[in-house]
Parts: C-alpha cells; structure tokens; sequence
C-alpha cells in the first residue's frame, strides 16, 4: 500500500514539474548568445583581476620573508 502511495506521489510530482516547465519564459536564441558572452567576458575579466592581485600579494610577501 505505501509503495503505491509512493508511485502517486511521484506521478503527481513529475506532472506538477511539467507543469511548472511550460510556464517558464525560455530565452530566445540572440538572448542566450548574448547572456553567454557577457558571463565568459565577465568570467575572464575577475580571473584576470584575482591573477593581478595574487601576483601583487606575492611580491609584498617575498619582500618581508
């Protein structure tokens, strides 16, 4: 019996799940383009930024070591 109740209760979980799925507002294909540049750009521009200050704090602890 609760096997069964398990079964229905995951039925009505995936059907709730695909439900919600067709209310979503998908972005258009320019969209996501756009929005994959900006993240590698802004990805690429905070790497850069760690790498200069790791090298700065490097250089500032080799002077006192």
């Amino acid at each position: 019996m609760a096997e069964k109740k398990k079964k229905l209760g995951l039925i009505k979980f995936f059907k709730s799940v695909m439900s919600e799925l067709k209310k979503v507002s998908w972005p258009t294909k320019k969209e996501l383009t756009n929005y994959t540049i900006v993240v590698l750009f802004m990805g690429f521009i905070t790497s850069v930024g760690i790498w200069i200050f790791d090298t700065g704090f490097r250089a500032l602890l080799t002077l006192f070591m």
